[in-house]
């Protein structure tokens, strides 16, 4: 097939990025506001928030997937011509996220004692995090529930419903924590109770959204045991490949936490502001996926390859931008998390080093995104596996060094910069083949 022009791609690559890239900077919002809601409950109540919500949020990103590869399916039977089909895999894909959803709420609320004192955290915030997760797991069926409607809705080629639904669902959120724990008075129990009900809200929305769309096109609705297992066999690679992204970070915090406490709060603060960036990044991702799968169950192979080197480019250009906004303000940025100078310092320097491998992230995640979107979810596992074999060294080598204060943690930063260069290349060679160009529905 012809390849596409540049501007109508453009505007398509925009189009779905810009909303998702929103939907993806609301949450963390939101989630800020949450924590000032709680936090005049008192330090232990924030402290315990703190622990709970890492709880939480590990036991809902494990699942990623439900929107990864609900994505790419359904871009995929949708370019093929098969609209009927595409929403019958997305139902498949919500079933799945419900099942999966109850298993991990069950598991969570069992195990939210001992998981929780794992932190260490005092008597007084590990109860405020037990009661706080014990009522939030009410809602990991519906958080999973909106992954999967996410990733319908992607690979149908809408992001603005999933934004438009985050933005009121995390309101809700916000008017309805401040609501229960200071109006009612229910304390940490009531911000979780908040979420609850936000996240059955827009659970509710979306599925409702994508049932409508079926029932046009008289796709079935049903629990459908065949097409649920497709789903699960088709997102283990996915959950692998996540496992292994965690395990690096995992293992980086492990190190970090042996530099001294000044440059593991650095640290702390140099990822989540590494993560931030990422949004932006994502958004270029979650649109690869979708015009990738798209693409390719069209069977237009010419089209897959401009919008892939279009988006690598503009994946590079993000990431300077984003670096020399960072260079900018790696010395201001510090003082408005500590008033630790040992903190200011160290968190300085490792943010030049954030800021030097932000192009190199660039690559790394659209091509990820390109890869999830043409369903290469195979290859990717054992390839992200690898990528974790062969920063193992690097992060030993830091902790070996034993190298404390700020000379520890630039060399971190940069062991972890040298793993997403080394995952930006393995992925760079593995777009440039033509192993994963499968076309077809």
């Amino acid at each position: 097939m012809s390849t596409p022009d540049q501007p109508s791609l453009r505007r398509e690559v925009l189009r779905l990025a810009v909303p998702a890239f929103l939907a993806l900077v609301a949450e963390p919002l939101f989630l800020l506001a949450d924590s000032a809601i709680v936090g005049h409950l008192g330090t232990a109540a924030l402290a315990g928030l703190g622990v709970a919500s890492a709880v939480l949020l590990t036991a809902v990103n494990i699942f990623v997937f439900l929107a990864y590869g609900t994505t790419a399916v359904v871009a995929r039977r949708l370019g093929a011509g098969d609209q009927r089909g595409a929403l019958s895999a997305g139902i498949d894909g919500m079933w799945l996220a419900v099942l999966l959803g109850v298993f991990a709420a069950a598991a969570t609320a069992l195990w939210a004692q001992p998981v929780v004192e794992v932190f260490g955290a005092t008597p007084g915030a590990t109860a405020e995090a037990v009661t706080y997760l014990r009522v939030s797991t009410l809602g990991i069926p519906m958080m999973l529930l909106v992954l999967a409607a996410t990733g319908v809705l992607r690979g149908l080629q809408d992001t603005r419903t999933p934004l438009v639904v985050s933005v009121v669902g995390f309101t809700t959120n916000a008017l309805l924590s401040l609501l229960l724990v200071h109006g009612v008075g229910w304390g940490i129990a009531g911000a979780a109770w908040g979420t609850v009900l936000a996240q059955t809200g827009m659970a509710v929305a979306m599925t409702a959204v994508v049932v409508r769309a079926a029932r046009r096109l008289d796709a079935p609705l049903g629990f459908a045991a065949s097409g649920v297992l497709r789903a699960a066999a088709g997102g283990v690679p996915l959950l692998v490949r996540t496992l292994s992204l965690r395990a690096v970070l995992l293992l980086t915090t492990w190190v970090a936490a042996g530099l001294g406490e000044p440059e593991l709060a650095a640290h702390q603060v140099a990822m989540t502001v590494w993560s931030s960036l990422a949004f932006a990044l994502d958004a270029l991702a979650i649109a690869a996926q979708a015009l990738v799968g798209k693409s390719l169950g069209a069977g237009d192979v010419a089209g897959t390859r401009a919008a892939t080197a279009m988006m690598v480019r503009w994946g590079v250009w993000f990431g300077v931008v984003l670096a020399v906004l960072i260079v900018a303000t790696h010395r201001v940025v510090p003082l408005a998390f500590s008033t630790d100078p040992r903190v200011h310092a160290a968190l300085g320097a490792a943010l030049l080093v954030v800021a030097l491998g932000q192009p190199v992230s660039g690559i790394a995640f659209v091509l990820d995104g390109v890869l999830i979107g043409a369903g290469d979810a195979r290859w990717l596992a054992w390839a992200q596996t690898v990528f974790l074999l062969a920063y193992l060294p690097l992060a030993l080598a830091v902790r070996a060094l034993d190298q404390v204060g700020i000379t520890g943690l630039v060399w971190l930063w940069l062991a972890y910069t040298a793993w997403m260069a080394v995952r930006a290349a393995g992925l760079t060679w593995r777009s440039r083949q033509d192993a994963w160009m499968v076309t077809g529905a």
